[in-house]
């Protein structure tokens, strides 16, 4: 903005000069505008009835001073109706080097209302176009002014979480007004820009503390200090320091940027103590559920979130990230979730996010829940990722975190590094895959050799494996004999029987991996034994999935696992089964039954079949994997 002081220094053409020498309001007063007027028309028309805020009176013409009488009693009045509307200065013209033209009283009058008195030696043509370029000077200040204040509200966090909001503000403020800026208190330094800042505010900040006192300016770089919250009573200090002075159109934003921080400062002190007790309130309720103490963490969460815990299932999810992105993905965790879940850090691993998701009826799986977290773990990228559990009544929830903690650990092969159930995760996303991919060539490789005869096997084969021939044929829209023939054909080269649930489960599994998990680069072994498909199996994340799976069927008071093995020996027959256990075929169907609920298998497809029959296999040892003898034999023909 123009003032006093600055417009003979950018427009030394008109000559301005103050009366009174050292007149603080001849230097700082901001000019709006000018407003032109002659000695004649004073006297004629009087003092106008109202001035611009900020207007520059010039009295062109003779020096009203010659006249005396009526102009000094008008020239009195228009000083008065200046102090009245905010009046800048008042002009008139002279010659270089004559000695003030305003009589004293004047001049009395002026110093007593704060009006600033000028000469000045400029024709009147000089003076021309002086208005508008004012005008053109203040709007691009108000359009400046505009754009930094819209700048410094951007920096604004969006959440009170945010902990580089008073960063980005520092940094705005230093790139705004080229200076160096500190946020601190006396523990501690809250932000700096640049980084040296801390350095070379220290002796600003020293003296501070010691003298109690903010000064305004230091030696050397020209300095200022305030107070964040005097109010408050709290130490956070902003000092700010450059070459070159602060003028007052910096000095307002810079108690602008002042307030912010402020703000920013304040909000983030309230946020913590409201944190640390929430966080308080929600590891005790998280506790108390792991302990079946539901009611008890019900009391705890009564104010805190009502009714949140007042259900009787619930679901646990297991976020895991790297341990210094654990507090900022807890907190993006509770966004995410809202009021629907409690979200807590795990006290026993610094890089995992425990959540309770309780479930509101027999309809709500907990679908919305899950999809935010799981996009949430999309967004944050490896080494991230989700794991779930089923739906557990609440005392039971420890039961529920243990399965979810299972499901995270598979997570990690999964390509979206999410798995939201272990009863829903994909075995063959579990085994290792260079082995697999041996294992499974070797075993097709008769299939594969001819090349026209393996694209109809790999059309084929897996529609006839995991369905009667007839349903095969519908799905593939061939005939039932080609489907038969292609089939026995297999079989025949793969010294399999098809009959056999084991070989078929096999054949399922290879043919899968080798058409649906292909690999880039030729799949490399990492030992010199060929791998068998129990090596397959014996790996930690596969022992963990077996283990959850077959848990619940053990501890069924029924011999469910017998009557498994049983239908398994019989290659899925029921009738067979029941004979080789003495019971009926009724009680066998009852048992199947219960496993589907257990383990969340459909035993009608295959790949329930498989998993069974592997999970099994893994934690009891029984049934034996047959294929891998016979695999291997082949391979030695």
């Amino acid at each position: 903005m123009p003032t006093l002081g600055l417009l003979p220094t950018d427009k030394p053409e008109l000559e301005l000069t103050s009366v009174v020498s050292g007149s603080r309001r001849a230097q700082t007063a901001e000019i709006n505008g000018v407003v032109t007027v002659t000695p004649e028309q004073l006297l004629e028309d009087g003092v106008p009835s109202a001035l611009p805020v900020g207007s520059l009176v010039l009295i062109t013409g003779t020096s009203p001073f010659r006249l005396r009488g009526r102009v000094t009693t008008v020239l009195e009045l228009l000083l008065q109706r200046m102090s009245r509307d905010g009046g800048a200065g008042l002009a008139v013209r002279a010659a270089p080097g004559a000695r003030s033209p305003f009589p004293p009283d004047i001049v009395d009058r002026a110093t007593r209302l704060g009006i600033a008195l000028l000469t000045t030696a400029a024709s009147a043509e000089r003076w021309e176009g002086v208005h508008e370029e004012i005008q053109q000077s203040r709007l691009m200040f108000a359009e400046r002014r505009a754009a930094q204040l819209s700048s410094l509200v951007q920096e604004l966090p969006a959440q009170l979480a945010d902990a580089h909001a008073l960063q980005r503000i520092a940094d705005w403020l230093a790139r705004s007004l080229d200076c160096q800026v500190l946020v601190s208190e006396p523990e501690r330094v809250l932000a700096a820009s640049p980084a040296t800042a801390a350095e070379q505010l220290a002796q600003a900040i020293i003296r501070q503390s010691v003298d109690g006192t903010l000064p305004e300016t230091l030696s050397g770089p020209h300095t200022q200090l305030i107070s964040l919250a005097p109010a408050s009573a709290a130490h956070t200090i902003l000092a700010v320091a450059r070459r070159t002075p602060f003028d007052e159109a910096d000095l307002r934003l810079l108690r602008q940027a002042a307030k912010l921080l402020g703000l920013v400062d304040q909000a983030h002190r309230e946020y913590r103590a409201a944190s640390d007790a929430s966080h308080a309130a929600r590891s005790a309720a998280f506790e108390l559920l792991l302990d079946g103490e539901a009611e008890k963490a019900r009391r705890v969460m009564a104010k805190l979130a009502p009714g949140l815990l007042e259900t009787e299932t619930a679901r646990v999810f297991v976020v895991e990230t790297q341990q210094e992105r654990r507090d900022l993905t807890a907190r993006r965790c509770s966004t995410a979730v809202g009021q629907q879940a409690l979200v807590v850090p795990d006290p026993r691993d610094n890089r995992r996010i425990l959540i309770v998701h309780p479930i509101r009826s027999d309809e709500d799986a907990g679908a919305e829940v899950s999809a935010e977290l799981t996009r949430l773990v999309g967004a944050l990228g490896p080494p991230s990722s989700l794991g779930g559990s089923g739906i557990y009544s609440m005392p039971l929830v420890a039961d529920a975190l243990h399965e979810a903690i299972t499901a995270q650990r598979f997570a990690a092969f999964q390509p979206d590094s999410v798995a939201l159930s272990v009863h829903g995760s994909d075995l063959v996303s579990l085994l290792p895959q260079a082995e697999a991919q041996i294992w499974a060539r070797r075993l097709l490789h008769p299939l594969m050799r001819d090349e026209t005869q393996w694209e109809s096997m790999r059309e084929t084969l897996p529609a006839a494996l995991a369905h009667p021939k007839t349903v095969a044929a519908r799905r593939l829209r061939l005939h039932r004999n080609t489907v038969m023939r292609r089939a026995s054909r297999a079989a025949e080269l793969l010294h399999m029987d098809f009959a056999s649930i084991s070989d078929r489960i096999a054949v399922a599994l290879a043919l899968e991996l080798v058409t649906q998990r292909e690999v880039s680069a030729a799949p490399q072994l990492t030992s010199s034994q060929p791998p068998s498909l129990a090596r397959l199996l014996d790996t930690p994340q596969v022992h963990a999935w077996a283990q959850t799976l077959v848990r619940p069927v053990l501890a069924d008071r029924r011999d469910l696992q017998s009557t498994a093995l049983a239908w398994l020996t019989s290659d899925t027959h029921a009738e067979p089964a029941a004979r080789a256990l003495g019971l009926s075929e009724v009680t066998v169907r009852s048992h199947l039954r219960a496993m589907e609920d257990h383990m969340q298998l459909d035993l009608a497809t295959l790949s329930g079949v498989r998993d069974l029959q592997f999970s099994l296999h893994v934690v009891t040892g029984q049934p034996d994997l047959r294929s891998d003898q016979q695999g291997l034999s082949f391979v030695a023909c």
